[in-house]
């Protein structure tokens, strides 16, 4: 007997019994995170299917397409979109009308622009979750998440994070389709996650599944184990290859049992892309036409669409339709006629010849013109694909114009970036979408080199003057971008020649050689900056924009006059983009008030740029408001709670990259000041080699920090080494300012190294370089190098002695305190102990005070050593204990082993939390334990919770 097809049945779901359970109770157990992976035809899509067979309303399935297109949020859309607007919605749906434009009578009125694309993100994220519970939805399920946009990634880890977690997700992927850079790793790496991963059927369940698709007749061994060999078990492959041989005539019933005909030139193929090519070939014309069309078309189409793809009459496609859908290969859903499996519409699609692939994108990007609303990702790949650069452009821009109110700049540049570089399109055109392209946002030097090759390209003979100039200003952005600073420079000069009739462009090439890292030089920089000063007087809109980036020249420039330019940028604006202008100019000179160690200044700065950034929610400027007061409060001494605050900027790979590592700086500074030396080289090691390549001034206190370590434990060459670029850097630039914590460790490093004439050389150049400047971070960094020059005794204390005042005035207490610990020492030389002992117990009780551990125990082993050894009599303040607990510190270890909290301890020994921390904190560290309760018992265990008479 020899099968036929109507006795092809669906295949049993076989083998996954136990994943069945984990999903049902992860879920039932309230809102999880279920990730499902596996490789393609695995069986991800049928686990769901079966189990969402068996749930009541509250899933919304969203299924990722099959290319890589930057279609924001497409997946959430385009199933929402199935269920309809909800009543109900708060203003804030107001948010997704660029997305929802067929919602329009329903939404509420649209929200105004933030400006800051990631503060507009965060709100698209908002409306969507309370579109998703207006919705009833308790499940949302994305289905080959591997294939989703960036944005509906952060949209996923934006819910999953939230607390309580509004809804429960699961996922789908493919690990090995994963790609570089992807955000899908930090979804399925955090913890607390239900991760299910599907392994290939054994030859057992392989024989179950066989059977099932032929009336469930038994199979003969030989049969199972050549099906299992041919497809290692994987159900799609299974599947198909079964459908292949039925097709083929190749299963016989022999016996009540099937089997395999015994022909030589019998051959399954070991692939799927083989067994759904040959397949696709035994159908009809129409069939054929139409599995093609579906492909090309990747989205559900229904039978208007395809009759227009494939150029076929109704009655063709309607047949070619019902055999494709027969044959197991299509499957058709409420939305529309699609592959059942991505792997065969990728088979379907690369077998089409590449001249009729080009006219069948052409056909339905036409056609989808007409749809309301228009599929702008879907019809900018169209027209791609179909090498009509024009409808490309026309449709590529307006999608990266929607993914840029949804906040997704990545998206958005992403677009941009393609087609510069990619379509071929009038040289006026290339210079608006070149403009249009944030190069923060532009991930890879790559891009920035094929973006420089494109513009490069276009500068052809006979453009119009000032196109010519507009491409040259955008060819010196991209010059710049890449550090390549004498080619920018030459470009943005001949741009502003040939600018005469677009004053705006050329504002901004001047504007761009105004900064010093441009132009090279300081004098010529301010000329510029002069230049566009008068230009922005004719324009208006640009007004606001000078003043901003005027503070942030003169700020880098170490000009005094940045204090007055910052005094003219107003409080606050009416539009949003002028209120977004505001919090980057208060952020800028709030940064480059630190750099000045003008601290009173820069709190007031970056806080109100803080708050305008939280009331406007520009997210961009409140996260590096928030990174830049870390530094402020590492530099004031205001370390409490500062560690984890750092911690979790650190940890949030979210933000950009400099702005994580200034958290991550801070965390490296409190390491060390701590005395974790392994997790403080490392964070400031990661730290110095990310601002190197952005060429980011935070690299000195990197370089700086890293240099005083390795000093401390005689690494003289190796803080020479890491001094040594950055000081290249300052007497390039002839900038001094931003080397407040590089010139005192390298001035001690040349010391220790014997090289005191450099030493004493590198000093006068700080100080020419300071004159002329109210900056007292910086002098206070000189008072200190002069001290370090002074021979041990007297006059050093008392060199020591201004510095730490100078510090103090800052304020910047560690510091000061350091200052006075060489004071100290220098008094002891010069004979004077007491005084010494007096100042160096001072110091110990006040680095303690402030959380410097490292420095608080060498100076209470000084105490400790001379007590020791009868080479003082005790006159006060506090001893030093070494390793051992002091009495303070056994007061807090007794009242943790009562098991009291550190807010109840400070109120029982009437100390404030923070002391009774850092006394935690060291009595942890002195017995080698990190928590609480592995203190108590090692207290407990070694004797350490009774008197002792200290």
């Amino acid at each position: 007997m020899v099968a036929n097809v109507e006795s092809l049945r669906q295949a049993r779901f076989v083998g996954r019994d136990r994943e069945m359970t984990v999903l049902q109770q992860a879920l039932e157990l309230g809102p999880a995170v279920v990730l499902i992976e596996g490789e393609a035809g695995i069986g991800k899509s049928r686990l769901l299917r079966e189990f969402l067979d068996h749930q009541g309303p509250g899933s919304l399935v969203a299924a990722c397409p099959p290319v890589r297109q930057p279609y924001t949020l497409g997946p959430i859309v385009d199933a929402a979109r199935q269920a309809g607007p909800p009543d109900g919605l708060s203003e804030l749906a107001g948010a997704l009308r660029p997305l929802f434009p067929e919602w329009s009578a329903a939404l509420p009125p649209a929200l105004e622009p933030l400006g800051d694309p990631h503060a507009a993100r965060h709100q698209l994220f908002r409306a969507l979750m309370d579109l998703l519970a207006h919705l009833g939805v308790r499940v949302l399920v994305i289905e080959d998440v591997h294939w989703a946009d960036e944005t509906t990634l952060e949209f996923l880890l934006f819910l999953a994070d939230r607390q309580p977690q509004p809804v429960s997700l699961v996922v789908t992927f493919r690990p090995e389709d994963i790609v570089d850079g992807s955000l899908l790793p930090r979804l399925t790496s955090r913890a607390a996650r239900t991760r299910l991963t599907l392994a290939p059927l054994d030859v057992a369940e392989t024989r179950v599944v066989v059977s099932s698709m032929l009336s469930d007749e038994p199979l003969s061994d030989t049969f199972a184990a050549f099906v299992y060999e041919h497809t290692d078990g994987v159900p799609l492959a299974i599947e198909e290859t079964v459908r292949l041989m039925h097709a083929r005539a190749d299963l016989t019933l022999r016996d009540g049992r099937w089997l395999r005909r015994q022909v030589s030139d019998i051959h399954v193929p070991p692939t799927v892309r083989d067994a759904v090519l040959e397949r696709s070939g035994r159908l009809c014309a129409p069939a054929r036409a139409v599995l093609g069309a579906v492909a090309v078309l990747t989205d559900p189409a229904d039978d208007a669409i395809l009759a227009a793809v494939t150029g076929l009459p109704a009655d063709d496609v309607v047949a070619g339709l019902t055999e494709g859908l027969a044959c197991g290969l299509l499957a058709d859903d409420r939305r529309g006629v699609t592959f059942r499996h991505a792997l065969a519409a990728r088979a379907v699609y690369e077998a089409i010849p590449a001249p009729h692939r080009r006219a069948l994108h052409l056909r339905a990007g036409r056609v989808l013109e007409s749809v309301s609303p228009q599929p702008v990702a879907a019809l900018a790949r169209h027209f791609r694909e179909a090498g009509d650069s024009i409808a490309w452009c026309r449709y590529g821009e307006r999608a990266a114009d929607i993914a840029s109110v949804s906040g997704d700049d990545g998206a958005a540049a992403a677009i941009r970036y393609e087609l510069v570089t990619r379509a071929q399109l009038p040289a006026a055109d290339l210079v608006r979408l070149a403009g249009g392209i944030s190069f923060a946002a532009l991930s890879g030097r790559s891009r920035l080199h094929d973006l420089c090759r494109s513009l490069r390209r276009a500068l052809v003979p006979g453009l119009d003057e000032s196109v010519e100039g507009g491409l040259r200003l955008q060819l010196g952005r991209v010059l710049s971008a890449m550090d390549d600073r004498g080619a920018s420079r030459h470009e943005l000069e001949r741009a502003v020649s040939q600018l005469h009739d677009e004053p705006v462009l050329a504002f901004r090439a001047m504007m761009h050689l105004a900064f010093p890292n441009v132009s090279g030089d300081h004098d010529i920089a301010a000329q510029w900056l002069r230049r566009a000063e008068r230009l922005a007087d004719t324009l208006p809109i640009e007004r606001l924009r000078f003043l901003v980036d005027r503070a942030a020249i003169l700020a880098e420039f170490g000009d005094p006059g940045v204090w007055s330019a910052a005094a003219q940028l107003p409080d606050d604006a009416d539009s949003a983009a002028d209120r977004a202008q505001i919090a980057r100019g208060n952020l800028n000179v709030g940064d480059g008030a630190i750099v000045w160690g003008r601290y009173a200044e820069a709190r007031e700065r970056l806080e109100r740029a803080s708050r305008l950034a939280e009331r406007h929610q520009y997210q961009r400027v409140q996260e590096m408001a928030l990174a830049h007061l870390l530094m402020l409060d590492w530099c004031t001494g205001a370390w409490d709670g500062l560690a984890e605050r750092a911690a979790a900027l650190a940890e949030d790979h979210d933000l950009h990259p400099l702005t994580r590592m200034e958290a991550v700086l801070v965390s490296g500074l409190l390491a060390a000041a701590r005395g974790a030396n392994p997790v403080a080289e490392a964070a400031l090691l990661t730290a110095l080699r990310e601002y190197r390549v952005h060429a980011d001034l935070n690299s000195m206190t990197c370089a700086g920090e890293l240099a005083r370590m390795w000093l401390a434990a005689g690494r003289v060459d190796d803080a020479l080494e890491v001094t040594r670029p950055e000081m290249e850097v300052v007497a390039a630039s002839g900038n001094w300012l931003p080397a407040t914590d590089l010139v005192p460790p390298r001035v001690e490093a040349l010391l220790a190294a014997g090289r005191r004439e450099q030493a004493g050389e590198l000093a006068d150049a700080f100080e020419r370089g300071l004159r002329g400047h109210e900056a007292p971070g910086p002098q206070a960094g000189l008072a200190l190098v002069r001290a370090l020059l002074a021979p041990r005794g007297a006059h050093a204390a008392t060199l020591f002695e201004a510095a730490a005042a100078r510090w103090s005035a800052l304020p910047r207490p560690y510091d000061a305190l350091l200052a006075r610990e060489r004071q100290a020492g220098c008094l002891i030389e010069a004979g004077r102990h007491d005084d010494g002992l007096s100042l160096l117990s001072a110091v110990r009780g006040g680095l303690s005070e402030i959380g410097a551990t490292l420095a608080a125990e060498r100076v209470a082993r000084t105490l400790h050593d001379r007590d020791a050894t009868g080479s003082h009599v005790w006159r006060g303040g506090r001893r030093g204990y070494g390793d051992r607990l002091s009495p303070r510190e056994l007061e807090v270890v007794r009242l943790v082993i009562a098991g009291r909290t550190n807010r109840e301890i400070a109120d029982a020994l009437h100390r404030s939390p923070k002391t009774v921390a850092n006394q935690l904190n060291s009595a942890m560290r002195k017995l080698q334990v990190t928590s609480r309760t592995a203190l108590a018992v090692k207290a407990v265990e070694i004797g350490e919770t009774g008197d002792r008479g200290d």
